[in-house]
């Protein structure tokens, strides 16, 4: 397995320009083709806007639309030259960003995606959420902070022997192969002991050796709602430049009401992070 088509999802806000370069980089890392899906969703008009403006509210509207479409893209043409990359593709879609995402990842290997900002409004923060759970493919996300010019030299897999897990490493092949290190870090093994066997952490690691990765394991234990943390902790520890976990290993609704390792994660990742569900 390798990463032949790699959607990036574009939404024509101001790290756009990382986005598309971080983009080009894993295209180029497995020579694979580059998508450019712009997508931002329909702007949200209060009702009394409309009633005192009404069409010409609407064609402001649109205009913008059309003046950040023709910006975004000239931004991923220039991303594209200066990566010698002209088979790049650029699409644009005028569905929602999820459902887009969704249609577009059914024939991409992985899809590139933006860490949610802290000012964004509550739907633009739900679709990071939603591209992981409605994609079938594996989201890289990239911090909305700092500049990432390596990913996947050292790794960290939040390992918990759950579905979810077990499809992040396996979506996360291609760049484990490539990494200098790969740790599996094990929280509280102690509460899903069947899943984990004799010895947490061993099968796992014997999978990623038969593939040629070079793994370690650490076992960490901590209250549910602090593991979130400890990832993020043990990822600044060990100088990791990417996270690889499940998305959603509970119920929805348990997310929604504790929090959960997928939400912190999404919402204080310091480095990108590789999910699947």
């Amino acid at each position: 397995m390798t990463y032949k088509t790699i959607l990036v999802h574009l939404d024509g806000r101001a790290r756009n320009t990382e986005r598309l370069d971080f983009a080009f980089g894993i295209a180029a890392m497995f020579e694979g083709h580059l998508v450019g899906l712009y997508a931002p969703g329909v702007a949200r008009i209060p009702s009394y806007a409309l009633a005192e403006a009404g069409p010409a509210l609407r064609e402001i509207v649109e205009r913008r639309r059309a003046e950040s479409v023709r910006q975004t893209q000239k931004e991923f043409r220039e991303a594209a030259a200066r990566r010698g990359d002209a088979a790049a593709e650029w699409r644009v879609s005028e569905s929602d960003p999820a459902a887009a995402v969704a249609l577009n990842a059914r024939y991409a290997d992985l899809v590139i995606a933006a860490q949610p900002e802290p000012q964004d409004e509550p739907g633009v923060r739900s679709l990071a959420e939603e591209f992981v759970l409605s994609a079938g493919r594996p989201v890289l996300y990239l911090p909305y902070a700092g500049r990432f010019t390596t990913v996947g030299e050292r790794v960290i897999i939040a390992w918990d022997a759950g579905r979810e897990s077990a499809r992040a490493v396996s979506d996360a092949l291609p760049l484990l192969k490539r990494a200098k290190a790969v740790e599996v870090a094990v929280f509280n093994p102690e509460r899903r002991r069947r899943e984990h066997g004799e010895q947490p952490g061993a099968d796992v690691s014997l999978y990623l050796a038969r593939h040629g990765v070079k793994v370690t394991v650490a076992q960490q234990s901590g209250a549910d709602f602090e593991v979130g943390a400890q990832v993020l902790s043990r990822a600044a520890d060990t100088a990791a430049d990417l996270i690889v976990m499940g998305a959603y290993g509970h119920s929805r609704v348990r997310e929604l009401v504790l929090g959960g390792v997928t939400r912190t994660i999404l919402e204080s990742m310091t480095v990108p992070v590789l999910m699947s569900h």
